[in-house]
């Protein structure tokens, strides 16, 4: 049994989920702030579930290209732990929001092809973690949430400066797999645990979290 994974459960909404996830061993918890998400959640929501947290589960906000205004509403809300930026922010964008704030930053980094891959290193320059994703599909509403995969091969057993968590398309079914094939500590999972968009199960959070823990 590998216990030293690290599960992320993303995409949080309501109490339930919450208490789901930390029964089952989480190590984050992630709250949406962007809009056109079904996850989304709002400042004064994030709050009351975030109070739900315990000591120990790390409380981590994504926002994607959020500017300054919208990040002070958030982090002056919110307790948090962590912020996740998800859009097209440069890594001078990820400094500054790293030095405004005060709070670990965990930059996302979508892949689709061996020509992505510098940028990882690129942004574990200057980022506190990265998050290697898969790249959206063109055209896609969300930068990500897709419940798509990209081929593991492409990071396998790879190392950056800086912690890395692996997400895109997991599921209870392909955890383990993509553990193995990559040497992840960490793993993200938001749409590979949902019975509909935005909608959480705890069976499977629980079955993710303990696949993950197998692997």
């Amino acid at each position: 049994m590998t216990a030293d994974i690290r599960v992320k459960i993303c995409g949080l909404r309501d109490a339930a989920s919450i208490a789901a996830a930390v029964a089952a061993g989480a190590a984050y918890v992630g709250f949406v702030f962007f809009p056109k998400s079904p996850r989304a959640v709002t400042p004064d929501e994030a709050r009351a579930l975030a109070a739900e947290v315990p000591p120990g589960v790390a409380k981590v906000a994504l926002v994607v290209d959020a500017d300054d205004a919208t990040l002070d509403g958030i982090v002056g809300e919110v307790p948090l732990d962590m912020l996740q930026l998800h859009g097209s922010e440069t890594p001078a964008r990820v400094a500054e929001i790293r030095a405004r704030y005060g709070l670990p930053v965990m930059k996302a980094v979508g892949i689709a092809e061996e020509a992505d891959l510098p940028k990882l290193a690129e942004f574990g320059r200057v980022a506190d973690q990265i998050l290697v994703d898969a790249k959206p599909p063109k055209g896609a509403a969300l930068p990500g949430g897709n419940a798509i995969a990209f081929d593991w091969r492409l990071i396998a057993n790879r190392r950056w400066p800086v912690p890395w968590m692996l997400a895109g398309g997991l599921t209870p079914e392909n955890v383990a797999l993509a553990i193995r094939m990559t040497g992840a500590k960490q793993v993200d999972v938001s749409s590979g645990v949902e019975s509909a968009p935005g909608v959480k199960d705890a069976d499977l959070i629980r079955a993710f979290i303990a696949a993950a823990r197998r692997a």
